[in-house]
């Protein structure tokens, strides 16, 4: 099957799922969001990316005729903006749709409803030619740098093979624009005909930088690219992402479980739990002044480096509840310290508390 009929099945499933989740709740379905005023708004122009509403369900079981019963809602109503040249971090528990989002925003899976506006277009609406035009601007860097790496081909084929399919260079110039990649990369040269399994974990993500940004990207997801390396490979890997990003002028999505990485590398940072954000604001103000209380417990868990400092550690009661069958009102509610009746049946807004600090809580006013 061609790569563009592919794509026509995957869509008319994801439309189907859509149909079936608008359907009244109570059918085994989820209920559709209500519109939104923003949703006939032009997209920002001083965003690079603007993410309104978007949502990917998966279904989790089916009837005898191949319908959806229900959905694992990975990313639920999720709505953000980056500026162009900044980084965003995602935070949040294994699971909570981290590395979905992220693959949902660069259509390497379809999405199930809202708008991902990408320098202005809406490229949930683009055609596969147009879509597959516009890739090179839009990479990612995965968690994993073996399994992403074809152990068949040696590292200068693995970084040009993306080079020559979109020809960004000549022929004859290709092995010259790969080293120069490399180099900047803090490749030798000499690693060009070398393979995978010949380098270290630091070595490959530095290589799986480099397939990224030999496309010249303007917008790159980095999926927990630190996560699997030693903490002093994780600096340098850090430091290099920084110099790249001012050097290329580029923009990041920086999935992350490490706060203090996040922290580091981050001007904005959101905080995600079961498929929603529960809160977004500057790096510094959400550090210095979280508000939602998931955001607070997570905070709590990073190690102060001072033998003599106490930290107030938040333990969270109970387990995290299953994406299929989300709590009603706030889904964080039980496990919240905080929690009250309200929470238990309406779920709160998602409001801006001032200098963009975005939460979604009903501890804060709502009207």
């Amino acid at each position: 099957m061609h790569e563009a009929q592919i794509e026509q099945s995957n869509a008319a499933d994801e439309q189907a799922m859509l149909a079936a989740s608008e359907r009244e709740p109570g059918d085994g379905t989820v209920e559709a969001a209500a519109p939104s005023v923003q949703d006939s708004l032009p997209p920002d122009p001083e965003a690079l990316l603007e993410v309104r509403h978007l949502k990917k369900y998966f279904p989790a079981n089916k009837d005898f005729f191949g319908r959806p019963r229900a959905f694992v809602k990975a990313v639920d109503d999720v709505s953000f903006k980056i500026k162009a040249g900044t980084t965003l971090g995602i935070v949040g528990e294994s699971g909570c749709g981290k590395t979905t989002l992220g693959r949902t925003i660069l259509r390497l899976q379809p999405a199930t409803g809202g708008e991902i506006f990408f320098d202005g277009k809406d490229i949930n609406k683009l055609k596969t030619a147009d879509m597959n035009a516009l890739r090179p601007q839009m990479q990612i860097i995965f968690q994993d740098p073996y399994s992403s790496l074809s152990p068949r081909m040696p590292i200068g084929e693995i970084i040009g093979e993306a080079v020559g399919q979109h020809k960004l260079v000549p022929k004859s110039e290709r092995k010259a624009y790969v080293l120069d990649i490399m180099k900047k990369c803090g490749l030798p040269s000499h690693y060009f005909e070398r393979y995978p399994h010949e380098f270290s974990g630091g070595q490959r993500q530095r290589i799986c930088i480099a397939t990224a940004l030999a496309l010249k990207p303007k917008f790159v997801v980095c999926d927990e690219p630190v996560s699997a390396l030693d903490v002093s490979i994780q600096a340098q890997i850090i430091n290099l992402l920084k110099d790249l990003q001012e050097k290329m002028e580029l923009t990041y999505i920086f999935i992350s479980h490490d706060l203090s990485v996040v922290e580091h590398i981050s001007n904005q940072v959101g905080v995600m739990y079961l498929g929603s954000l529960v809160e977004y604001a500057q790096t510094d103000d959400i550090f210095e002044r979280p508000m939602h209380p998931y955001t607070e417990a997570l905070f709590s868990a990073v190690p102060v480096p001072d033998p003599d400092a106490t930290n107030k550690r938040i333990i969270l009661s109970g387990d995290i509840p299953s994406p299929i069958n989300a709590p009603s009102g706030c889904k964080f509610h039980t496990r919240c310290n905080h929690c009250m009746d309200i929470c238990k049946e309406v779920a709160p807004k998602f409001r801006d508390y001032g200098n963009g600090h975005m939460v979604a809580c009903h501890l804060y006013p709502q009207d």
